[in-house]
């Protein structure tokens, strides 16, 4: 895209157009919500529309990134701003893109200081989008940590008022510790390629000096190092994640977070994990990665199985939706577990590409399900207040739309087959079959749980006697539809035709085994 004949900073545009966004709203009157609202919903949409150009100009065929920004940022450090995108990154810069605005339209309905409340919204997008254009390893860590404050916020002061304070101060002291470990990583390798003369942040140069770099950082042998600032990575990505047992933020952030919170935590947020997995710790560390990835798809197969038997145990309709996320992660963990064990086996590289598209594409999939089911337990609690299972029943005779709705995502989120769930799921436990053949039958068992609790939830909600209290609730209006239509489109046309993601997904991923 060019202008008078110059490039047009594409990256640079879809990143701070929401930041400039929420600047705006910040000086807004307070009184005029309408005007935040319509602005919010401007700003998110102008992203949207440069994603999809992007989408549609990105050359699969290609290797490497493209749409690369590069300036003089830090030079006493030489940290540059230097921005750029693969298949990888463009499908997670659509699927943010997509979500802002639908999570910005889930939101109209904020009374508590709305100003505040959008401008926090926009700028976590900034933060989230970001992290999936940055080459450098210091500006991505200043956008890791940009979208953990405002979601802070927006839990600690818009969610559930039960227990908001509780649940944001878990999810800043977890993430906070995660990030601390990520900082240090970061600034071991800076040192140890030569600091301040000849470190870089640049994380392609990196990647081709570090897996070979030997010597001595400050009488510490190089192997050393190198284990610390992986095990750095590797903790903070988990928590991001989150990994079992790094997971126990997660129930009580999605839980006391606003509708839109929980959507974009966790249709975007859980998969910054996964990106640093996939974007930093196999190209940085490819023999450690496949020495532990026995052990990280061990922790997928607990988070595959406990998480869907925590799911089925709970009562709260969004804890329990809270709860599959780390069962729906747990399949994206472990395809990414194969991928590891391939770096050092290259027998298996078939099967590892199967299962690293498939947990690529579970990113996708589990950000449309997810982010649609935490706006539909958001549609229902805003009627009646209540996220108890048992206070529900019957709910579909006076809410049929809703209970369509409701069905068809749930569907989606237990893996049927025709929707995205389904291709996502079926091409990792294909690619991990013939690696992790015990862990991936293991697996399985939390796919049949997880058909239990969509069932209990749907039961619970739609079916059985119409508890009078309910007598009245209105369905679900045009707003409500807006915001989930999407979201259901995209879910149908994965299900039925994924190769208009798979090969974009596929030209990055092939990067990885070089």
């Amino acid at each position: 895209m060019t202008l008078f004949g110059q490039p047009i900073p594409i990256l640079t545009l879809i990143t701070f157009i929401p930041l400039l966004g929420a600047g705006l709203i910040a000086l807004t009157p307070r009184d005029s919500v309408r005007l935040q609202r319509g602005l919010a919903l401007a700003f998110s949409l102008i992203p949207l529309a440069l994603s999809i150009w992007l989408w549609l100009n990105f050359d699969r065929s290609r290797p490497g990134f493209q749409f690369v920004e590069r300036a003089v940022w830090f030079p006493q450090v030489n940290a540059s701003y230097f921005l750029g995108v693969d298949g990888l990154s463009v499908m997670l810069i659509f699927l943010t893109a997509l979500l802002t605005p639908l999570g910005v339209l889930v939101s109209f309905n904020i009374t508590q200081d709305p100003r505040t409340y959008f401008a926090l919204f926009l700028a976590l997008e900034t933060g989230i989008l970001g992290v999936f254009v940055s080459l450098d390893l210091v500006l991505f860590f200043l956008f890791w940590e940009l979208g953990l404050v405002p979601m802070y916020f927006l839990i600690n002061n818009w969610g559930a008022p039960e227990r908001r304070h509780y649940a944001a101060l878990k999810f800043i002291l977890y993430t906070m510790a995660g990030s601390l470990g990520l900082l240090l990583g970061i600034q071991l390798i800076w040192a140890a390629l030569g600091g301040t003369q000849g470190g870089t942040f640049d994380l392609l140069e990196i990647s081709r000096r570090w897996p070979t770099l030997q010597g001595i950082l400050a009488g510490v042998p190089m192997d050393v190092v190198k284990a610390i600032v992986f095990w750095a990575f590797v903790i903070a990505f988990a928590i991001k994640v989150p990994v079992w047992p790094f997971h126990t933020w997660l129930p009580d952030a999605h839980t006391e977070a606003p509708t839109a919170g929980s959507m974009i935590l966790a249709g975007i947020l859980l998969k910054l994990g996964a990106y640093g997995f996939l974007r930093i710790v196999f190209p940085l560390f490819p023999a450690e990665s496949a020495r532990f990835a026995v052990a990280l798809a061990l922790l997928a197969t607990a988070a595959i199985v406990l998480g869907s038997y925590a799911a089925l145990g709970q009562r709260d309709f969004k804890r329990l939706v809270a709860y599959s996320s780390v069962n729906h992660m747990g399949f994206v963990v472990l395809g990414i577990a194969v991928a590891g064990y391939a770096l050092g086996n290259p027998a298996v590289r078939d099967h590892a590409l199967m299962a690293v598209n498939g947990a690529a594409l579970q990113l996708f999939a589990h950000g449309l399900s997810s982010a649609a089911m935490f706006a539909l337990v958001g549609v229902v609690y805003d009627r009646t207040h209540t996220r108890d299972l048992e206070a529900y029943g019957g709910l579909w005779t006076r809410m049929p739309r809703y209970g369509g709705v409701l069905i068809y995502c749930a569907m989606a989120s237990v893996g049927l087959p025709g929707l995205a769930g389904f291709v996502a799921e079926y091409m990792v436990v294909q690619g991990a079959w013939p690696v992790f053949t015990a862990l991936t039958a293991l697996s399985m068992l939390g796919l049949l749980i997880t058909g239990a609790f969509i069932m209990k939830a749907i039961q619970k909600v739609l079916h059985g006697p119409l508890n009078p209290q309910w007598a009245r609730l209105p369905d679900m209006g045009w707003r409500e539809l807006i915001a989930v239509a999407p979201l259901m489109a995209f879910m149908l046309l994965t299900g039925l035709w994924p190769a208009w993601i798979v090969p974009t997904l596929d030209a990055a991923l092939r990067g990885l085994f070089g």
